[in-house]
């Protein structure tokens, strides 16, 4: 389907530069939104508005998806074009129905789904900004759906940069709302950013489509392709719909506290989603294709090395990061957000959540890698179970959290004085990325062990670099904790370049200390790295990753 690529750790590199260009994107959203709102009413309504529109375009649009359509696309291709237009056609019309039957749906349940979920939002104008952002908010599911059906046809052309740009301008369109849109239409506005950015998400691809006249029309529904595509992508989408429900339930339950906990909890989850899409959707999306390749080889002892070598470099590059975040959360989530409505209490809320959520940093990469090796493997029903177990997880320890830590003042001493945040109110909202944490990491666990138990080689294969991973990322925490106490007086720290300046050189300084360290232990991942930097992974051509949510 792909041209060959030198090796999996360049194919991720590259993939990793894009995702940090979109990441590197999203947080200038995140910025602007906190710089004008801060963690307030305006930036939790708009949280909450996003779930159901969100949830929509998981449950439906990942039908579609471009891992599961391109595969049918590409054998059509080899058929003629009137064979690869009754199939797109067929997809379309059943996508098109589903999609549009939904939002319809909602637009009218809306009224009753949204008090019973955000009961937080109590007054009435709340409600109704609530229920007029979600309203609008439902054009974006099918515009974006629309796109991914879309980018399935490109990406099976190879027009991988068609697909690598939308998501730039989806988030341009995000902007594009909160910079103009609010003060023309006030919080409507917000939620035309949102449309816009699906609009502009489905319109770069469509001078492509209509050239090759390809353009989805209404057709007759096969039913025999459309039931080889729901039987590979619903094990996926009931995953994918578990992951996004966790989401919904852990921000309707922050609505219910304090102003500005589901804003704290939102800011914190896409810092934490930086890490995430750059080392583990990269590693795992570049993986994919040559897993399923050698599975369908029968080869299962290179499909073997190639699980442990992904392995190996998603623990490589999550442990230091998880530390580094964790050590530096102040001095990044201040960079990021320290201006405007962002005061300093939304900063240290926020960042003692980021570091909550970072403890489940390499679960959550590991998690994205093992759920595909299954997919490649044609096993769907082991990822499904483990995601539900999950989603049950995070829910009954977020009520049990909850409760202990309004009961309990020796643990909430404990967890406010750990975390830096005793004189701030609202803290109760740490408790839901710790309780999400803990649903990852239970998750992954038992996903590490399934494979373990199929793969029985597959653990003394990588416990060797969970040593040398674990005392360098040591090392790293603690030079650049050292050099953060020294060099609080060098630099003027109420001002933004002397935060950033104290966080950059702390964390250089620690990831220096943690290169020395795995020169000395001869760290084969380390001269693995050195070897694809000087490949130029820049120039290698590989498969872009999907829009994965709104």
């Amino acid at each position: 389907m792909h041209q060959e690529v030198p090796s999996l750790h360049t194919a991720a590199y590259l993939l990793a530069s894009s995702a940090f260009l979109s990441q590197l994107l999203a947080i200038v959203r995140e910025a602007l939104f906190a710089h004008t709102f801060g963690a307030s009413h305006v930036t939790d309504l708009y949280s909450a508005a996003f779930r159901i529109p969100d949830l929509i375009f998981v449950a439906v649009a990942s039908l579609v998806s471009i891992s599961v359509l391109v595969p049918f696309l590409v054998a059509r291709i080899g058929e003629g074009k009137e064979a690869l237009r009754q199939v797109i056609n067929s997809v379309f019309t059943a996508f098109a129905l589903a999609i549009v039957v939904a939002s319809v749906a909602m637009f009218f349940l809306l009224p009753y789904v949204l008090p019973v979920l955000f009961g937080g939002f109590t007054q009435a104008t709340a409600e109704s900004n609530l229920l007029t952002l979600s309203r609008v908010m439902l054009l974006s599911p099918i515009l974006l759906g629309l796109s991914t059906l879309l980018g399935s046809i490109t990406q099976a052309y190879r027009k991988f940069f068609l697909v690598a740009v939308a998501p730039l301008l989806y988030n341009l369109g995000i902007i594009m709302g909160v910079w103009l849109f609010y003060p023309i239409f006030g919080i409507a506005g917000l939620a035309y950013g949102v449309v816009l950015g699906a609009f502009l998400h489905m319109a770069i691809q469509l001078p492509f489509v209509i050239k090759h006249g390809l353009v989805p029309r209404f057709g007759h529904i096969d039913l025999t392709v459309l039931g080889q595509v729901l039987s590979l992508s619903l094990p996926r989408t009931i995953a994918l719909s578990a992951h996004h429900i966790t989401i919904l339930i852990l921000i309707a339950l922050a609505t219910r506290s304090t102003e500005g906990a589901a804003a704290v909890f939102t800011y914190a989850y896409t810092l934490q989603s930086v890490p995430l899409s750059i080392i583990g959707v990269s590693y795992s999306v570049a993986a994919f294709p040559t897993l399923a390749k050698l599975v369908s080889q029968g080869e299962q002892a290179a499909f073997l090395n190639q699980m442990v070598a992904a392995v190996r470099h998603i623990v490589f590059w999550s442990l230091p990061a998880m530390v580094l975040f964790i050590v530096l959360r102040a001095q990044i989530v201040r960079t990021i957000f320290g201006s405007g409505a962002f005061d300093w209490a939304d900063t240290r809320l926020t960042a003692a959540a980021l570091a909550l959520f970072m403890l489940s940093i390499i679960a959550q990469s590991l998690m994205l890698l093992f759920v595909r090796g299954y997919y490649a493997a044609g096993e769907t029903r082991k990822p499904l179970v483990i995601s539900l177990i999950a989603l049950v997880t995070t829910v009954v320890s977020t009520m049990a959290l909850v409760h202990l830590f309004t009961t309990n003042l020796t643990f909430r001493f404990f967890v406010e004085v750990l975390l830096r945040v005793t004189d701030i109110p609202g803290t109760d909202v740490l408790m839901l990325p710790l309780s999400f944490s803990l649903g990852m990491l239970l998750a992954t666990t038992l996903l590490w062990w399934t494979f373990q138990h199929d793969f029985t080689t597959f653990f003394s294969r990588v416990s060797t670099l969970l040593f040398h991973g674990f005392g360098a990322s040591v090392i790293i925490g603690v030079v650049s904790y050292g050099l953060l106490q020294l060099l609080d007086d060098v630099f003027n720290l109420e001002t933004r370049i002397g935060i950033f300046s104290q966080g950059a050189l702390a964390g250089l300084g620690g990831i220096l200390a943690g290169i020395i360290i795995l020169k000395l232990l001869n760290n084969h991942e380390l001269h693995e790295v050195w070897l694809s930097l000087h490949q130029k992974f820049w120039n290698t051509r590989t498969i872009a990753a999907e829009q994965g949510e709104l």
